[in-house]
């Protein structure tokens, strides 16, 4: 597993089209942490029937890739947005710790939040039964993603949400709970790793949902903001 990010011939990392940001709040409560996932409950009220639709909507959007190549727009919009809102939400909550601000309740992104998901509209996707195949290569990404993920109480995760035992990153919350309980402070070291894994994550569920064609890289891109992108870089379809 590699924790650095490969350097292009210019100096400038590559980039996937799959965009998670995220910021450190410098002063975090020392206890609230223990109860945000109670806090949060009315979003997964609205999440759960938002993940239903997103699961209907994937459905449908595979179909129309299968004969068309081309993903609905309304769709990918829809689905992004339920990403970006759960994203927000294990943010504050679970898999992250990093601001004690409530997510909004909004599919759109927030320019003021602390925690933003951007995904690349794929102009041109597989078809056919290559999309399929090409799916199915993502059974090693989805093996990963599961081990790294599950967040702090439950393992609500937004690359495999549900209850379950925790993973890496559930763990690494728990130790940054202890820490802040205790008043030492969200080292910052542990907060890039942890958004590194939540990268990670996030990246294979837009691949798993058919959000983007590309495969998600076997590397650990570890702080709040993504690598600078590669001038020229040509993204195979």
């Amino acid at each position: 597993m590699a924790l650095r990010t490969p350097v292009g011939e210019s100096g400038a990392m590559n980039t996937y089209p799959v965009t998670v940001r995220g910021s450190l709040d410098e002063s975090l409560s020392r206890w609230r942490w223990l109860v945000k996932w109670l806090l949060a409950i009315p979003h997964y009220v609205v999440l759960l029937f938002l993940w239903i639709g997103f699961v209907l909507s994937t459905i449908a959007a595979f179909f129309a890739l299968l004969f068309t190549g081309r993903y609905p727009r309304r769709f990918f919009a829809y689905n992004v947005g339920v990403l970006r809102w759960s994203w927000r939400v294990s943010f504050y909550a679970t898999d992250v710790l990093g601001t004690d601000r409530y997510p909004p309740f909004t599919l759109q992104d927030v320019a003021d939040y602390p925690a933003h998901l951007e995904i690349e509209y794929p102009e041109h996707h597989r078809r056919g039964l290559r999309l399929i195949g090409w799916w199915l290569v993502g059974i090693p990404q989805y093996a990963i993603a599961g081990l790294l993920g599950g967040g702090l109480f439950f393992g609500w995760g937004v690359a495999n949400w549900g209850v379950h035992s925790p993973g890496v990153v559930g763990v690494l919350m728990l130790v940054v709970g202890v820490l802040l309980l205790i008043g030492r402070g969200y080292p910052r070291g542990i907060f890039e790793l942890v958004m590194g894994l939540n990268r990670w994550g996030l990246r294979v569920a837009a691949y798993c949902s058919f959000l983007t064609p590309e495969y998600p890289p076997f590397r650990l891109d570890q702080g709040g903001d993504e690598p600078t992108p590669f001038a020229g870089a040509a993204r195979s379809a």
